[in-house]
């Protein structure tokens, strides 16, 4: 008996994700134990707290990013290189006096900032950040097991689902603020998340169509057998990586918080913990889009063999590439200026909808012929329409260009003048 729990304890020690998911494990029959509960809230409670602890310190990313991006200094009085300075501003908006204006829908004005935060929280549920290898009893085979929250075999349309719920947030807190500045910011998510949700939704469909699954599990352990399938689809992990930034209402894609236009857009008349609340949702979201793009299109947890060290590496792996992408965001944002809200449309409409379009199709027609080339067409004649275009426009400016010297009226540099070769 003490060699049990001795043993037990140096599993809970060393293994302590192996022993939420080997120890909290279901009955024999499928049932749910009292172990198994305990051990699912614990994997909440610990997924929720990493969520949100990510989202404080991309606060702090954001600032000094930009401030290194600018040749500043950013935040860097609280706390070691100002990290610190996220709990700075979580009693500040704490302490703030949460102002409710007269005009506004109370109950609607009240509720938006959660919904625009929890849809962005629970669409971590599906999404494995770590496996192990598991080997099968009867074939003797070596398999992938990845571990998530809840191991859904609609993983992906659970994603696309939830995902589109958090626009409500937005839009019904520009709604209920009454206010004309709030309300085009409202408008304009809910146009904007129309217009790159079927794009996102439409880029991931060939994912599908190779992995035939819609289990995320399924989608890295087949990325582990045959390569990121971004190497097969780079289309698609290209348009689902602008839909995502998109969706998250990033630079340059922020129209609906504009602040040369709308002061802040949907957020206007709100302070205090609310205000809070639409920017931990933001930061959130980016968490889970960066966390998506690296499960669908990077190989999730998996590196090139260096996952079958065990599930740390796994954990390590995954959370290396999700903050490489958090890192793009704020890249991104601090690089290229917003678009004007014609080409935002224009961009998901003319553009990103056809191409994921005819990815589709040129996708399913492979897989049915059996001839894996026929996916490449359409990035191929993409490269080298840009690749043309370059040169055409390179060719242009060129023949547009005239030196000085050579242009009526001036002196070549070191020429006489008619005064000077009279002299």
């Amino acid at each position: 008996m003490i060699h049990a729990l001795a043993n037990l304890g140096l599993g809970m020690l060393h293994q302590p994700i192996a022993f939420l998911f080997g120890f909290f494990d279901r009955a024999g029959d499928g049932s749910a134990t009292f172990g198994w509960v305990i051990g699912k809230i614990l994997l909440v409670l610990l997924v929720t707290h990493v969520i949100l602890i990510l989202a404080a310190l991309m606060v702090w990313a954001e600032r000094r990013v930009s401030a290194w991006m600018q040749g500043r200094l950013g935040p860097n009085r609280v706390g070691p290189e100002g990290l610190l300075q996220p709990l700075a501003d979580l009693g500040k908006f704490m302490f703030k006096e949460d102002v409710i204006p007269g005009h506004v829908h109370k109950v609607m004005y009240t509720i938006a900032p959660l919904i625009t935060v929890i849809p962005a929280m629970i669409t971590f549920a599906v999404i494995p950040f770590t496996g192990s290898f598991e080997t099968s009893g009867a074939t003797g085979d070596t398999f992938i097991q990845s571990w998530q929250i809840a191991d859904l075999n609609i993983g992906v349309l659970y994603i696309l689902s939830v995902t589109g719920l958090g626009v409500y947030g937005l839009t019904l807190g520009g709604w209920a603020s009454n206010s004309k500045y709030s309300l085009l910011g409202g408008v304009r998510a809910s146009a904007q998340m129309i217009s790159y949700e079927l794009s996102l939704g439409l880029a991931v469909v060939p994912v599908v169509l190779i992995v035939s699954s819609l289990n995320l599990g399924d989608v890295i352990a087949w990325q582990a057998d045959n390569g990121w399938m971004a190497f097969h689809q780079p289309l698609a992990a290209f348009i689902f990586m602008i839909a995502v930034y998109a969706e998250t209402n990033r630079l340059p894609f922020d129209m609906p918080e504009a602040e040369t236009e709308l002061v802040a857009g949907y957020h206007t008349e709100y302070s205090s913990m609310k205000f809070a609340l639409f920017f931990m949702g933001e930061y959130t979201a980016m968490t889970v889009g960066s966390a998506l793009l690296v499960t669908l299109f990077l190989g999730g947890w998996t590196f090139f063999g260096l996952e079958q060290l065990g599930w740390a590496m796994g954990v390590l792996i995954f959370s290396a590439k999700v903050l490489f992408f958090l890192f793009a965001f704020i890249w991104v944002r601090w690089t290229i200026p917003r678009f004007r809200y014609d080409q935002l449309m224009w961009l998901g409409w003319g553009i990103f909808l056809p191409l994921t379009l005819v990815n589709v199709l040129l996708t399913a027609g492979a897989l049915a012929m059996d001839q894996a080339w026929i996916m490449w067409i359409l990035p191929l004649v993409l490269i080298a329409s840009i690749l043309i275009a370059a040169w055409i426009g390179w060719k242009r400016d060129e023949k547009k260009f005239q030196p000085l010297s050579d242009a009526p009226g001036v002196i070549p540099a070191g020429a006489a003048t008619g005064e000077e070769a009279s002299a």
